[in-house]
């Protein structure tokens, strides 16, 4: 969009652009041709002809900016559909990791009444070698993610977020978490299109800018890389500093403070900036060779356009099918849950009956009426009628009740209020929802056909006496 807006402004400026006027030795600077002369296509303006001067910016040089532009944005779209493919296909394998960790022999070497030694564990060697407690020796970059740091990871943030013994899809959380972010990489910001500007200016004469800027998102990617697999070390070691044996599982701990100024989301920002650098250089070069030939001031010897091509497909096939996937799972290690733990389906539900909440306690005169909930049960998942017609579906969650002695399991939505005393009081509501997760034990709950009848009232926050 911001791509499109830039084109159409140059459109509708074309003449105010080319009516501004320099002195010909300003023109004269960060050519990218030595000696360069006009080409004769080049009509400069009659204003800055009377004055001794030369355009900003002449009219063809305006139409060859905004060719410049379309081919940048095919080549961005087309860069972050090839980066999220490779990305997915690599991650394609975590599905069967997700199954496994259904079967019998996973849960039995993962029970939490045995202890291990913590460098015994499969995670514990992987990542607790001498050079780990040195932090210079923790930066390089030693490759993807293998099955162990994904069922450690899996277990920490599960055992963080949610009720024990729970079972989450988390794969299928990591692809929703992935479809949000790509609406970021995809995009293009004010700041990342300041610095490809700065870009074009490097490409004159006298920078030799074909040997450096190249490996600019090269080795911002490497370093990203690098800092994703210093997170996983460093869970890893505050984890084995708090004893030497471990109960069950290796459990790591999630926490901001892992990542750069305790701030996850600044690892997506760098990824955008080095898909959108990466996908600059190579829609340069393309632009480059079918404005100006293949052989021009842009690209004076077969190394340099080597170089170009080589690190510009390094980088992409390095981000897609090394970094994203690593990417995708260690930033879900920060001290809060990502909205795409709910569905799509659940987010729609849940807005409704939130309007539906602050219209009753606005209209409400002495004590607010929340949104009653139906609640049907049954023994594979847990659907929610709210009020408006809307359903919520727990499709991601199958807690094996029979096997811990409840029968079954029901998710309360209750609203969360400033001050527990003042809960009648409309003025108090905050407007925010929160869900819990509630077994209610097979001795102490009604049936499920008292259940059915009966109307639980969401402010009370009504439980199993």
């Amino acid at each position: 969009m911001l791509l499109g807006f830039i084109s159409l402004f140059l459109t509708i400026s074309q003449k105010t652009i080319a009516n501004i006027c320099i002195p010909k030795s300003v023109g004269e600077t960060f050519l990218p041709c030595q000696n360069a002369t006009i080409p004769s296509d080049v009509v400069e303006e009659s204003k800055c002809q009377e004055k001794g001067k030369v355009s900003l910016l002449s009219r063809e040089g305006v139409e060859q900016l905004q060719y410049l532009i379309f081919v940048l944005a095919f080549f961005h779209v087309l860069s972050c559909i090839l980066t999220f493919g490779l990305g997915m296909a690599k991650m394609r394998r975590w599905e069967f990791w997700e199954a496994e960790t259904r079967r019998l022999d996973y849960q039995f070497t993962n029970d939490p009444r045995r202890f291990r030694l913590t460098r015994q564990t499969s995670f514990g060697r992987r990542h607790l070698k001498f050079w780990s407690q040195h932090p210079l020796l923790r930066w390089p970059f030693s490759g993807s993610v293998s099955k162990t740091d994904y069922f450690t990871l899996r277990h920490g943030f599960i055992m963080a977020h949610f009720p024990e013994g729970c079972s989450f899809d988390f794969q299928k959380f990591l692809k929703r978490t992935l479809d949000d972010d790509f609406q970021t990489v995809v995009g293009v910001s004010l700041w990342v299109c300041i610095f490809s500007s700065f870009f074009i200016f490097f490409q004159a004469h006298g920078f030799s800018g074909y040997l450096w800027l190249p490996f600019i998102p090269l080795v911002m990617l490497l370093l990203v890389g690098a800092k994703l697999q210093v997170i996983i070390t460093q869970m890893c070691l505050a984890t084995g500093e708090s004893g030497p044996v471990v109960k069950g599982t290796f459990l790591v701990k999630p926490s901001d403070d892992f990542f750069w100024f305790g701030r996850p989301r600044l690892l997506l920002l760098l990824m955008h900036f080095i898909i959108f650098q990466n996908s600059f250089q190579l829609a340069f070069f393309a632009w480059t060779w079918y404005k100006f030939g293949f052989r021009s001031c842009f690209h004076k010897t077969t190394g340099e356009i080597i170089i170009r091509i080589t690190v510009g497909t390094m980088v992409q096939l390095l981000s897609g099918y090394v970094i994203l996937p690593l990417y995708a799972l260690v930033t879900q290690m920060g001290s809060s849950m990502k909205k795409a733990v709910f569905t799509e389906r659940v987010i729609r539900g849940l807005k409704n009956w939130h309007d539906s909440a602050k219209r009753s306690i606005a209209t409400s005169k002495t004590n607010s009426t929340a949104p009653s909930l139906d609640i049907a049960l049954s023994h594979h998942n847990t659907d929610t009628s709210v009020s408006g017609g809307q359903e919520l579906e727990s499709t991601e969650f199958d807690t094996p009740l029979h096997d811990y002695g409840y029968t079954t399991t029901i998710i309360e939505i209750k609203e969360a209020v400033k001050n527990k005393p003042e809960m009648n009081d409309p003025g108090s509501y905050n407007g925010e929802i929160s869900f819990r997760i509630a077994e209610l034990p097979e001795d102490n709950c009604p049936s499920s056909e008292a259940i059915n009848s009966d109307i639980y009232s969401i402010n009370q926050n009504q439980k199993c006496p």
